[in-house]
């Protein structure tokens, strides 16, 4: 069966089923339609209603000040309240809807089709990780479909209101292509261009979640695709969430043939739902209904014709959980990993995982003049996703990179041994994309980054000292990690109950640090443990003078010889670039901008253990811009303007609560990415 012909029927399937499951969830739908008659504005559950407020509020939806605003203006119950914190997003929008909604927009892909000899728009898709584009199985039944069409971006009006030029790019469903019928989606691989980028570096994606409170019924939807083929549009206005049903959501919108595949967007621009169908108005036998009341015919009526009395898709949550229980090889897995933490997909592994190995001890370095930087080079690729190298060194740029005259030098922070210095530039990189894209600046190739790699050697130098001591055990006598945990509290606001935050050794410090850990944990969301992990690395890099010294000798391994550095650094990271900056930038070099995320270098447990001690701003240091979430408990000392004085630009950012110390977050600011181009001394275009 021809393509064209096979795509017709699963289309007439899909409006049979859409239109079924909208005449099932006729009663419910009626309670819903009086409620909205008697002026309930969001006709929902108790539970969905907490949630959407919850997430609106973790994740800066809306302003703190007007929610605080909105909520005291008189009294209210608890519902009220929460749906009066939900009603903001519908009466005032932050300003950053309009350029998160451009960057949204950038993911979206008109999907083009070859038929005879004849290039013709066929749907659209998005992509939802730096690899992968997700659309209808009706658009992409099967692979041979799949290999008959191409992706252009950019096919969308300019500000000028003229056509920008579209950038192709090429499908790849031998690296990845699987799809389900009845949730009507497939996901696919897209090859790299030209120069080995994919299309998420250039473009950005779209982050799913598993999370609930993305939406609530008649709250606001927005769609962006290619109605008949056009060029990108988006239906932002009358728009709402009719019903939400177990696997998929209705809604009322403004949708054409073409739209097929398109992201259905929440005001906060997470995608909620794939749209797939526009649902057709049926009489009792199942035939659906021309606008005038009367069977449309097959073949004789448009399809303008048809009286559509809502819309589908499917539920980003259903298509997660689909995604999660499918038998994949370990290589098409390890893809889907890419889709971020909020997807569920990366504990998925633990059925099926992609095992790596710590690297070995790495052999001493060569002398410096032999051999300035540590290449690593690029492992095979299978099935789309790079083999687990051996001992993983360092990452070197090319040196003409932003003219050759400066370097853009990424420096990592803790638990990173065991990963591959190649995705974890990818990652940094594509959040640094992401936020040059918001921003309306020109994107950067990972190639052209310096990547120093010291993860796995860090945990070789700590192996060869006794373990860590346990801060729940008697007897603990170092007070170096405790006084990371309760100085990093007592910035967080902990009372001290009139007592030293350091006083005492032994079980009467252990109660200390454990209410310390536990005063964090309520402050920031993070568990206990995870709090403990951060700063015993932090803690083993100060305490160990040879753990240091083996750290600092491995990240010098890979920087460039001369010349101006743009260093930007993270967490543990920021330590170990201080104190390389003290004493190790070789001769000739000089940091033009040095950027710190999430950063514990404003706690005087770690600025007393520098070398040299203290909080002197560093004098090959030109410009310093720091970047800090509130709720990142390693940044808790934050903002470091009141420890280390005035720096040339300080950032307070909201980070998602879950990847609040996340580099990727942090560099997707636009403000973060804007001040890193502002010194690559990239020609304007």
């Amino acid at each position: 069966m021809p393509a064209t012909d096979e795509t017709r029927e699963l289309q007439r399937q899909q409006a049979a089923a859409a239109a079924q499951r909208y005449r099932d969830a006729t009663a419910a739908r009626v309670v819903i339609e009086d409620k909205l008659a008697a002026g309930v504005k969001y006709p929902d559950t108790r539970q969905a209603i907490a949630n959407r407020a919850k997430r609106l509020l973790d994740r800066g939806g809306v302003p703190a000040a007007a929610a605080v605003e909105r909520i005291h203006a008189e009294a209210l119950d608890g519902p009220e309240t929460l749906e009066r914190v939900i009603g903001l997003t519908k009466d005032l929008q932050p300003w950053s809807f309009l350029p998160r909604g451009v960057r949204a927009g950038a993911t979206v892909a008109r999907i083009s089709i070859l038929r005879n000899g004849l290039e013709r728009p066929h749907a659209t898709g998005f992509l939802v990780s730096p690899r992968l584009l997700l659309t209808n199985h009706h658009v992409f039944p099967n692979a041979e479909t799949v290999r008959l069409c191409f992706l252009e971006f950019n096919a969308e009006v300019t500000i000028d209101n003229a056509p920008d030029a579209t950038i192709r790019y090429e499908l790849d469903p031998d690296t990845f292509f699987t799809a389900d019928q009845h949730l009507d989606y497939a996901l696919v691989a897209v090859a790299p261009a030209a120069d080995g980028r994919p299309p998420g570096e250039v473009f950005g994606w779209n982050r799913l979640s598993l999370e609930q409170g993305k939406i609530v019924l008649n709250d606001p939807v927005n769609v962006i695709g290619h109605p008949m083929g056009r060029l990108k549009e988006i239906a932002l206005r009358d728009n709402a969430l009719v019903q939400r049903l177990d696997e998929f959501l209705h809604y009322r919108t403004d949708t054409e043939p073409g739209n097929s595949g398109s992201p259905v967007y929440n005001d906060q621009w997470e995608v909620v739902a794939l749209h797939h169908q526009g649902v057709p108005n049926t009489d009792r036998q199942g035939r659906i209904l021309r606008k005038d009341g009367q069977p449309w015919r097959r073949g004789i009526d448009g399809d303008d014709t048809v009286d559509y009395v809502s819309n589908e898709g499917a539920r980003t949550s259903s298509i997660l959980k689909h995604l999660a229980a499918r038998r994949l090889d370990p290589a098409r897995r390890a893809l889907l990993t890419e889709m971020g933490p909020d997807s569920g997909l990366q504990q998925d592994l633990a059925a099926d995982p992609v095992r790596t190995v710590v690297a070995p001890p790495a052999p001493p370095a060569p002398p410096r003049e032999a051999a300035a930087v540590v290449t690593a080079p690029r492992p095979p690729a299978v099935g789309g996703v790079r083999e687990s190298p051996g001992p993983r060194t360092g990452l070197s740029a090319p040196e003409n990179a932003f003219g050759g005259r400066r370097h853009l030098v990424f420096l990592h922070g803790r638990n990173q041994q065991g990963k591959d210095p190649v995705e974890l530039r990818r990652g940094w990189t594509g959040g640094l994309n992401h936020g040059l894209t918001r921003a309306g600046l020109p994107t950067v190739d990972p190639e052209n980054v310096w990547f120093p790699f010291y993860g796995d050697r860090i945990v070789e130098a700590t192996g060869r000292h006794e373990a860590l001591p346990d801060a729940r055990a008697d007897g603990y006598a170092d007070d170096t990690y405790g006084r990371l945990v309760i100085d990093a509290a007592a910035l967080a606001g902990m009372p001290q109950n009139g007592r030293p935050a350091t006083e005492g050794l032994g079980s009467t410090l252990v109660g200390s640090l454990q209410g310390a850990l536990s005063w964090l944990a309520a402050k920031t969301g993070l568990d206990t443990l995870a709090i403990e992990a951060v700063f015993r690395d932090v803690d083993a890099y100060l305490r160990g003078g040879d753990i240091r010294e083996a750290v600092l000798d491995c990240v010098a391994e890979t920087l460039p010889p001369e010349g101006e550095l743009v260093l930007v650094t993270h967490s543990l990271g920021t330590v170990v670039g201080m104190d390389l900056i003290a004493n190790r930038l070789a001769q000739g070099t000089r940091v033009t901008l040095l950027v710190t995320a999430g950063s514990p270098l404003g706690m005087d447990a770690v600025s007393s253990r520098l070398v040299p001690p203290g909080t002197h701003r560093p004098d090959a240091v030109d410009h310093w811009v720091n970047a800090w979430c509130p709720t990142d408990v390693v940044a808790i000392g934050c903002p470091l303007e009141r420890v280390w004085g005035k720096l040339t630009e300080e950032h307070a950012v909201l980070n998602a609560n879950d990847r609040a110390h996340s580099i990727e977050e942090y560099l997707a600011h636009p403000e973060v990415a804007t001040a890193i181009d502002a010194f690559l001394g990239r020609p304007v275009r």
